[in-house]
């Protein structure tokens, strides 16, 4: 059984509590085979992955803590990606309106490789904690690609065959990306936005993920979550309520919180 949560916001949809839940009312190992934050604004959990030389951000720590057995982040989170903030407006190379690339750390391993952008200034805590010196450093779109289709594609087809191999897994997308993965076919689909959940069935979620159109970002086309629900109808949805800090740090309260929603998920992969 495999099982997607996507987002409908870009950010603060709330798909790791809901996937920190389902793993823990499933008994399913959770990936993320994609994820990013951003050196300014998540300085925590930045500082906390490269004291110990490792790039990753708290959600893949949080799947991987919820997960069954000894389970890192590197492992379920193949590829991470390091923001900065942009002064002064402009995207750059991979950029975004207000944030640039800055590292990627790609590989399961944990100690990984890395990739530079070498239009930036890097932040000197990055180069005195992580081993970035031969790392190679791209500097327009087109080098990235080539670079992404050897290292971050090998990486992505790892992990694919890793979700496949589980009996059960959760599978996290990130921001409002309809799937992390190209030709992932969940069982079913969670779409989750504040206060609310709406469920898929996974093959016509997949068959409209191809029909999509994509747009140029992050070096590769992606479908994003609106354009892909617009095309199928849902199997149902649930209301989901607001839960407090406590809670959604406590993988068991937030599967009691979301019982009812994990129960029409699952009806649906089953249907």
């Amino acid at each position: 059984m495999k099982l997607l949560v996507a987002g409908a916001d870009r950010v603060d949809a709330g798909k790791t509590t809901f996937s920190v839940g389902l793993i823990e009312h499933t008994g399913a190992r959770g990936f993320k085979p994609r994820a990013g934050n951003n050196y300014w604004f998540d300085q925590d959990d930045v500082v906390y992955a490269t004291e110990q030389g490792r790039l990753f951000g708290k959600d893949a720590k949080r799947l991987a803590a919820a997960s069954p057995g000894e389970v890192v982040p590197e492992e379920i989170n193949p590829i991470h990606r390091l923001w900065h903030p942009s002064p002064g407006g402009g995207t750059g190379i991979l950029g975004r309106e207000d944030q640039q690339f800055v590292v990627d750390r790609v590989g399961a391993d944990v100690d990984g490789e890395f990739v530079v952008n070498g239009t930036v200034d890097l932040p000197e805590a990055l180069t005195d904690r992580l081993e970035l010196t031969a790392a190679p450093r791209v500097t327009s779109i087109p080098d990235f690609n080539d670079l992404m289709q050897a290292m971050h594609a090998e990486a992505l087809a790892d992990v694919n065959e890793d979700i496949a191999a589980e009996d059960r897994a959760v599978v996290e997308s990130y921001g409002d990306v309809a799937r992390p993965l190209q030709g992932f076919e969940p069982d079913a689909v969670a779409v989750v936005e504040p206060g609310r959940a709406r469920f898929y069935d996974g093959r016509r979620y997949a068959k409209a993920c191809e029909i999509a159109t994509g747009s140029p970002e992050e070096g590769q086309l992606e479908q994003r979550v609106d354009s892909v629900v617009d095309l199928i109808d849902a199997i149902g949805a649930v209301r989901l309520p607001a839960l407090d800090g406590e809670t959604q740090s406590d993988p068991a309260a937030v599967a009691d919180a979301y019982d009812h929603a994990y129960d029409a998920l699952l009806a649906t992969a089953f249907d």
